[in-house]
């Protein structure tokens, strides 16, 4: 499968039950002009402890799943891209929630923070484009496409 197709959305909303169900209950905006997004997902932490009569052991520390840094040229009509700055701006630490749709239809869903909207200004034969940093804080939630 190819990424054509992808779409991420954006939500205001907090999901009754952290789950796929609760997730997908949730009322999304398209964010529009994506280029891509990037990896994410959840890796563990390797915490070591080395003994004094033996190898380094390495054992699972905490789970992270990560952040994406979606490339979208910058759009200030875009309903999707305001979200973005709005949360963005907001000084709390709300979680928003997000929606990834691949094009055989599955999704993913997360929560997560957004730390920035940087803009660039490239050359003449270029988009203003935008990199949101956006650091997830939940695990990510899979979605087989609906039947």
């Amino acid at each position: 499968m190819t990424a054509a197709g992808s779409k991420l959305a954006i939500s205001v909303g907090s999901p009754a039950t952290a789950d796929v169900a609760g997730a997908s209950a949730l009322t999304y905006t398209a964010i529009g002009k994506v280029e891509q997004l990037g990896a994410f997902g959840a890796t563990q932490e390797v915490v070591n402890f080395q003994p004094l009569d033996g190898p380094l052991e390495k054992y699972k520390g905490p789970s992270n799943s990560g952040a994406i840094q979606p490339q979208l040229a910058h759009d200030d009509e875009d309903a999707g891209q305001t979200l973005l700055r709005t949360a963005a701006d907001d000084k709390t630490s709300k979680l928003y929630w997000f929606r990834i749709t691949l094009p055989n239809g599955s999704r993913r869903f997360f929560g997560a923070r957004v730390f920035g909207y940087p803009e660039n200004i490239g050359a003449a034969n270029s988009m203003v484009m935008a990199n949101p940093s956006i650091e997830i804080s939940t695990d990510v939630l899979k979605a087989p496409a609906a039947a």
